[in-house]
């Protein structure tokens, strides 16, 4: 199996170093770039398994260019800001990262997210050709393929695992900790605005009125529950 590929976008040629170097002693292979035009045009011609992408920059900015990656690509994203503000971490989850890290941060916190976001959900449906159906919605779980009434729909590596382990634990309220821990890791379980934004976002994806869910249903204070439909079911 061959190393994990990493971009790192930064227009501050001493961040993409230091992050370029401690990644590759690491075993990651690594490349970079200046400015979103650059990442974009690098991404077209290769395939990344994650980029590293700093929000602010001239030109093409981190969410500009975070929903261009998004629009053709799931590889994983995390996001450099500067402040800790809610909102800016809110606007880098809905551009379409996976997980954002605050400026000034150390490495072996990097390398922790990483690692995080690179792992996925181990899961025994994955293995096999099955696919889910319910309503208009169909979920193929080898191809992460997702339709709604015949109509493709791109889900990012987050939003199918979440969306798979509501599925796979259907009819119960699962707890933010848990789904958290699941899907992200047991240094997430009180990232709940993690969910909320994902969650928010698959039912844009899925639900025919994303205020009034059908599926995935909210339990106040405590977590979500997706209500499987009685027609539903897996076909291999």
């Amino acid at each position: 199996m061959k190393n994990p590929s990493i971009l790192i976008v930064d227009d501050e040629p001493q961040i993409r170093r230091v992050i370029k170097a401690a990644l590759s002693k690491q075993g990651y292979v690594v490349a970079d770039a200046r400015s979103g035009e650059a990442a974009l045009d690098m991404i077209r011609e290769e395939r990344f398994d994650m980029v590293i992408l700093d929000r602010n920059m001239p030109g093409i900015g981190g969410l500009e260019a975070c929903r261009a990656i998004r629009d053709s690509s799931d590889m994983g994203i995390i996001m450099l800001t500067v402040r800790k503000a809610e909102q800016e971490r809110i606007e880098a989850l809905d551009a379409g990262a996976d997980d954002y890290v605050t400026k000034p941060f150390s490495m072996p916190e990097l390398s922790a997210r990483i690692r995080a976001n690179l792992r996925r959900v181990p899961s025994s449906s994955h293995s096999e050709a099955q696919t889910i159906r319910f309503g208009a919605v169909s979920l193929d779980l080898a191809t992460h393929h997702l339709s709604v009434a015949g109509t493709d729909v791109r889900l990012t590596p987050k939003q199918f695992e979440v969306l798979v382990y509501l599925i796979e634990n259907p009819n119960v309220a699962i707890p933010h900790a848990r789904l958290l821990q699941a899907v992200w890791g047991p240094d997430y379980r009180d990232e709940v605005e993690y969910l909320h934004v994902v969650v928010n976002q698959l039912r844009k994806k899925i639900e025919v009125e994303p205020s009034h869910p059908r599926y995935i249903m909210t339990e106040p204070w405590f977590g979500y529950r997706f209500q499987l439909p009685d027609e539903a079911g897996k076909k291999a």
